[in-house]
């Protein structure tokens, strides 16, 4: 009869635990990432997961704002998780105005809630790694992001990628020219193109434009550099003249290109699309949606933009600001389906296999050694067959497994086989089997 008392292990929809080759491969790439976003002088900042529900509420799209986790806490405030780390800077920069240095230049690295349909990728709970510049209107920022991007996916050995970018302006001036007044409903839907294709936005955007314009709208909208950046905006600087948006968005497009073009990334990398708006309505300036172009099913793993009045909720005073959010989930199971995922579940590189349980002191002391030496090193707790003790550092990862036999023990040397390789070093002294490991 079954013990109805048993509580049945499981997980939410939704939420996921990681085991320990997927955490470690996460939390290399955190490293990583930290490592690039320091070296552009990003320094690292942290916010709480719950903020007061007045803090986010409104300022995320109308479909972030259904996918909220609100509840009331125990002294029956008003209260929501997250749903990016954005909004709360915007709190943060405010609250801290007078500790911090203009421009402040920050990451903060957590999870985010959402209560969206989990797919592929894209789960309730995720970890977003966010960089921003706040308070400075300079273009040099926007420009510095796209580097901050490159950098970052250049460091986690990705080169099929492509960052591209628009402005919100040229989207607002297409509207201004074609009398769209419904601005937000036009960039979600013109937001939906990868989802629903040119002619689900058709029928859409029927209810926002003229039908005799739809086909126009959609020809400039759909508009995707494929030429030199400077023939394209050569291309499409006519439009400048439709009226002050249009020529705004494509002018400091025009400044940002010039600042990024002698720099030694692959100028390909970085396109201009006119159809990314970016949902979230706190957009006003240049935005990126950064795709792998191997996974283009995934959708951006890296997104942002520029955001001047987000901090008009919390303060007279306005502060630009502009920044991406590299989506770690999501580029992680990116990266696993790509190959590019370490496939270790330790972080020691060696272990130490015993033949015999009185040895096990000496294993230990050995280890601390190693340890001393910069060498991570695990300990195999009990005397099995060697083969058991193989198989365990085989399926762990470890690079080394330094085997102590009788002879080993007596004269205080060591078997020293290579896991990769499978070759075997025999009485190898201390220093000689740390010589080896070190390379």
């Amino acid at each position: 009869m079954a013990d109805t008392s048993l509580i049945v292990p499981r997980t939410l929809s939704g939420f996921r635990d990681r085991l320990p080759k997927e955490a470690m491969a996460k939390e290399k790439l955190l490293q990583k990432l930290s490592c690039v976003f320091e070296s552009f002088g990003f320094a690292p900042i942290e916010t709480p997961h719950l903020e007061y529900a007045d803090i986010l509420v409104k300022h995320g799209s109308d479909e972030i704002q259904k996918e909220l986790y609100r509840f009331k806490d125990h002294g029956g405030r008003d209260v929501v998780l997250r749903f990016d780390q954005t909004v709360p800077l915007a709190r943060f920069i405010s609250q801290y105005r007078n500790e911090l240095d203009l421009p402040f230049k920050r990451f903060a690295i957590g999870n985010v809630f959402r209560g969206e349909r989990a797919q592929r990728g894209r789960y309730r709970e995720f970890t977003q790694c966010d960089f921003d510049f706040i308070g400075s209107d300079s273009i040099a920022c926007d420009a510095e992001i796209i580097q901050v991007i490159y950098a970052s996916l250049a460091t986690l050995n990705i080169d099929d990628f492509t960052i591209w970018v628009n402005h919100r302006s040229i989207l607002n001036g297409i509207c201004k020219h074609f009398g769209i007044t419904e601005i937000e409903r036009f960039l979600r839907t013109i937001d939906k193109l990868e989802k629903i294709g040119q002619e689900g936005v058709a029928k859409e955007l029927e209810e926002l434009v003229d039908s005799s314009e739809i086909s126009e709208v959609l020809s400039i909208i759909t508009m995707r550099q494929t030429i030199a950046i400077d023939e394209f905006l050569d291309s499409v600087a006519y439009m400048k003249v439709w009226n002050d948006e249009l020529k705004k968005g494509l002018e400091e497009l025009e400044e940002m290109f010039s600042i990024i073009k002698d720099l030694e990334m692959d100028q390909s990398r970085c396109r201009v699309d006119f159809s990314i708006a970016r949902g979230l309505g706190y957009y006003t300036g240049i935005v990126y949606e950064t795709t792998l172009n191997r996974l283009k099913n995934i959708g951006s793993v890296c997104s942002g933009g520029r955001y001047d009045n987000l901090t008009k909720s919390f303060s007279k005073e306005s502060l630009s600001g502009v920044g991406a959010s590299i989506g770690l989930d999501r580029l992680l199971a990116a990266l696993e389906e790509l190959g590019l995922l370490q496939g270790r579940s330790t972080s020691a590189r060696t272990l130490i296999a015993c033949m015999d349980s009185s040895y096990l002191g000496f294993a230990h002391k050995v280890a601390e050694s190693l340890r001393r030496s910069g060498i991570y090193t695990e300990v195999y707790p009990e005397a099995q067959k060697l083969r058991k003790q193989l198989a365990y550092a085989n399926n762990k990862g470890h690079e080394y497994c330094l085997i102590i036999g009788e002879n080993e023990f007596i004269s205080h040397t060591f078997t020293l086989k290579n896991m990769a390789t499978g070759m075997q070093l025999e009485s190898l002294s201390f220093l000689r089997a740390l010589e080896i490991m070190k390379k």
